[in-house]
């Protein structure tokens, strides 16, 4: 019997999620487990593979009806060797060859990569970018990240680190990034610059209906309240998104000018904000970028949500095998 179905996991340092995926992108079934990132190498290892073995003993007849694992990772994955140089923010995950030590646990085909990759191909095969062979699919959430498609194949560059959209300099000396670097992209649209940029205003003295959806407790804002508040025609919250919008368009005219893609799509908790985003960011893609590559390109939200990585690390199964 052919195989058709494949492992997909979503490995993040507070959750680990995890599906069954077949050959058209439909999830049969699936899990998530907390974790979280202070637990020592040896437990995070531990409880991985045994979620992965729990979740194949309720819904798999057999390891042998799998075509194998694919899993996502944040942080800088060697695809080629399955081996993980940094995985962000959770210690002891560094220069591990964690793809062969999962092979060893779990007795079958295990494939690694960067979550946003993971999410890309995902995009690419199942999702808002699929038919399209020049693609940029960027995540916008506590930090910003990319993947990119070139002719029609995931492109990760010659030290596999292609992407980093988030670490495009956009200014001059600006704010401090986790980098270490300043004026990075990600410092002016990820979550925490979109609040502290809101916090900043109504200590102002500004009015905002946003405060009204938190009862009144500056410290609740979030991104979600903040689009809430906007989606109401709150002036605040509109014009904090509008910024943020037009920060998001300077940095992808860039891309557009030098790249030339049919199409980009943006997911991430950051893109759920939905037309009061998208509508600034294409305005300021017309005013930043050149006429002529605009011509046959669109910016789309995504299609697959909080599914893209586990369906893309089933894509990276897929392409994987000989």
């Amino acid at each position: 019997m052919r195989k058709e179905i494949s492992l997909g996991v979503d490995f993040g340092g507070t959750r680990i999620k995890i599906a069954l995926v077949d050959s058209k992108g439909r999830i049969l079934h699936r899990a998530a487990v907390a974790v979280r990132r202070s637990w020592p190498r040896k437990k995070l290892f531990g409880v991985l593979v045994q979620t992965i073995e729990n979740f194949l003993n309720t819904h798999t007849p057999s390891k042998k009806s799998l075509l194998g694992v694919g899993m996502g990772l944040p942080g800088l994955i060697d695809f080629k060797r399955g081996f993980v140089h940094r995985f962000i923010n959770v210690r002891g995950f560094r220069n591990l060859p964690l793809a062969s030590m999962l092979r060893r646990r779990l007795k079958l085909p295990v494939f690694i990569d960067n979550d946003v990759n993971l999410m890309t191909l995902g995009e690419a095969t199942y999702g808002a970018a699929r038919g399209f062979s020049q693609v940029v699919c960027m995540t916008l959430g506590t930090g910003v990240g990319g993947g990119l498609i070139l002719n029609g194949e995931l492109y990760r560059g010659s030290s596999l680190s292609a992407g980093e959209i988030g670490h495009v300099p956009v200014s001059r000396g600006g704010p401090l990034c986790a980098c270490g670097h300043r004026g990075c992209f990600e410092t002016y649209v990820g979550n925490r610059a979109i609040v502290e940029r809101a916090r900043q205003r109504i200590r102002a003295g500004e009015c905002t209906i946003a405060l009204d959806l938190v009862d009144g407790k500056v410290s609740r804002l979030t991104p979600e309240v903040l689009s809430r508040a906007a989606k109401r025609g709150d002036r605040l919250s509109l014009s904090i998104w509008k910024e943020v919008g037009e920060w998001i368009g300077i940095a992808l005219a860039g891309v557009v000018n030098v790249y030339n893609p049919d199409r980009i799509v943006i997911g991430g908790g950051v893109s759920e904000a939905g037309s009061v985003l998208f509508r600034p960011v294409r305005e300021s893609l017309r005013t930043h970028a050149l006429a002529w590559p605009l011509k046959n390109f669109e910016v789309v939200p995504a299609k697959l949500g909080n599914d893209a990585g586990v369906i893309g690390a089933s894509v990276l199964v897929r392409r994987s095998l000989p």
